[in-house]
């Protein structure tokens, strides 16, 4: 487990990352505090992994804070001004998350911390299922559905329809996307649209606002999802010089 403090001067900020750090199985809260000053006495006295820490407070400002504090754990930065991302990155920060934060990208910087952790890392890998088991529509039924089974998942207001490798028809149940989401490993699938989540292997190509995958299906990517997709995949691009009148 990743021990976690949060300083932040807004109470609901403390309670959105306090609901984040309980859904998420490798990490637990052993503090948090609205006065910077306050907490100076108490991150000192305490083991800390993860500081998730406010930029604009009274007193002391987050930065203020950190050369203070010059803390041995992980810093994430949670701040409602992307202004300060550039200065963030300079005070080597693993992460900089801006509000409103969704839990998605909540769960992307955390899990960037957990792999500088080799054997804490492991012990969690070790302890994943391979699989989930979802209600059907069939009262009292639960189906159980393995992750490399499924080519992508729908969201459809307030239920999704799960694609399967295995079979034609789609695995309907009543669940928002978020909420499949957080159950889904996520080195092996990536959120392209805000309807949408796909399987890792299964895309076959990208092209502009569309995925293409291996079963010839394709479905849209867009915004801040498509962004996050392209960087699952930014050591893998390879870009030549174009030249005009094709290649030679």
């Amino acid at each position: 487990m990743l021990r976690c403090f949060i300083v932040d001067d807004e109470p609901p900020a403390i309670n959105l990352l306090t609901q984040y750090i309980n859904e998420t199985p490798f990490l637990q809260l052993i503090g948090s505090a609205t006065d910077p000053t306050q907490a100076l006495n108490e991150i000192k006295s305490l083991e800390i992994d993860i500081l998730f820490l406010d930029i604009q407070m009274p007193k002391i400002t987050g930065f203020e804070l950190i050369e203070i504090l010059k803390p041995k754990c992980s810093v994430i930065m949670t701040t409602a001004f992307t202004e300060y991302a550039i200065s963030g990155y300079e005070y080597q920060v693993s992460d900089y998350l801006v509000k409103p934060i969704r839990y998605e990208r909540f769960l992307k910087a955390v899990t960037k911390v957990l792999n500088e952790f080799p054997k804490v890392a492991s012990n969690i890998k070790a302890n994943e299922d391979e699989f989930l088991f979802v209600k059907t529509e069939h009262r009292g039924k639960f189906k159980k559905i393995e992750y490399s089974d499924i080519k992508y998942v729908e969201g459809l207001q307030n239920y999704i329809r799960i694609y399967l490798k295995s079979q034609d028809n789609a695995v309907v149940t009543y669940i928002r996307i978020g909420e499949i989401l957080e159950k889904l490993p996520l080195n092996k699938f990536v959120r392209v649209h805000k309807s949408y989540i796909v399987a890792l292997d299964e895309i076959e190509a990208l092209d502009g606002n569309e995925i293409f995958l291996k079963t010839l299906s394709r479905i849209p990517a867009g915004g801040v999802y498509k962004s996050e997709l392209l960087e699952k995949f930014k050591d893998s691009f390879i870009i030549g010089n174009q030249k005009k009148g094709g290649l030679k």
